[in-house]
């Protein structure tokens, strides 16, 4: 009877190992990892990582000292492991590993080279992962300057997409029609009407922006400051002020015209500034687990005015976004209590 069971597996695609996670080929991993469920661990160094990897998954090298340790500090035992590597090797001896530690784990067989194989997409931009109070997994993929993407249970949302901006991105091949798309406002490096295009699909793709951004679309709904909504996956929106207040800056991004959003996702909530400076409504905005802060005077925050906006944020974790040549290395030294991922989004 085992070598029965074995063998029906196989014809789907998927072995069941002596080690305890599941081997999976290149499209029923695609389908497992990408249901919402699972977080993606790409096991690899940084430095293959950095040449381009799966979509939404995050690094941890298996071959770093502490790689067990790093990922019990960051994955709940409750969240299953989509894991891979360059050819399955790696990602195999790893999910053994992690299988031996009570995690429920998939490997993808022939790794990222059966995938690219398989004629399947890659990128290059740093994802970091972050978790519901039912153990979902939300993954932010970190694009660019103010560009971002956020995943959660097989749905996607967009934020602001750009293309270039040094760092080229082709929507329509890396990513699926997002479910979502939120512009801020309707500065060049925030409203890109071609990644709009390649992202933006009739009847799937919701598209919220603020006024001005509608008009230049053409298509949209409209929110101003202060509007709320709940998306079809569940997530729940705030529209919130942006604006520059300091003397000499307000014609940047004058009062009432542009928006930042605050994502409620389950018990997770995530601030994305927009263009602001260190304005009054951010101590309305409470309970903050993750905050984006753009830091680039003289059109947003300088370092000193995001040191003040987080310490009355007081988020959990703050990414510093659209942050171009600013020198960011004290902001964790001024900020403890607060974790600061420096990232590569200049």
């Amino acid at each position: 009877m085992k070598t029965v069971f074995f063998s029906l597996l196989s014809l789907v695609g998927i072995t069941a190992c002596a080690g305890n996670y599941t081997d999976l080929t290149v499209n029923d991993f695609e389908q497992t990892a990408y249901d919402g469920t699972p977080a993606i661990v790409d096991v690899r160094t940084p430095e293959e990582y950095a040449a381009g990897h799966l979509r939404d998954a995050a690094n941890c090298d298996w071959k770093a000292e502490g790689f067990l340790e790093a990922i019990q500090a960051k994955y709940p035992k409750e969240v299953p492991l989509a894991v891979y590597c360059r050819t399955g090797k790696r990602s195999a001896e790893a999910a053994a590993k992690l299988a031996d530690a009570g995690y429920k784990v998939y490997n993808l067989k022939g790794g990222i080279e059966a995938w690219k194989e398989a004629g399947k997409p890659t990128q290059t931009y740093e994802v970091e992962v972050f978790f519901t109070e039912d153990f979902s997994p939300v993954a932010i993929t970190l694009l660019k300057h103010g560009t971002l993407a956020l995943s959660y249970q097989g749905s996607t949302i967009h934020i602001d997409p750009v293309s270039g901006l040094g760092k080229p991105t082709d929507y329509a091949k890396e990513f699926p029609k997002a479910d979502a798309i939120f512009i801020t406002h309707e500065h060049g490096d925030h409203l890109d009407k071609e990644a709009v295009a390649a992202l933006y699909e009739e009847g799937k793709t919701t598209l919220i922006a603020n006024p001005n951004s509608v008009q230049q679309l053409g298509f949209g709904i409209a929110q101003r400051n202060g509007a709320e909504g709940e998306l079809a996956c569940g997530i729940q929106f705030t529209a919130v002020p942006a604006y520059n207040n300091s003397v000499g800056h307000t014609n940047f991004h004058p009062q009432g015209r542009d928006n930042g959003y605050v994502f409620d996702i389950a018990d997770l909530r995530i601030y994305v500034a927009g263009d602001t400076e260190d304005i009054p409504e951010l101590a309305e905005i409470e309970d903050v687990d993750v905050a984006f802060l753009p830091v680039n005077q003289p059109y947003t925050m300088t370092v000193e005015q995001c040191v003040k906006a987080a310490k009355v944020l007081k988020p959990r974790v703050l990414i510093p976004y659209h942050f171009s040549n600013t020198d960011l290395s004290s902001l964790p030294e001024q900020l403890p209590g607060i974790e600061v991922l420096l990232r590569q989004l200049q």
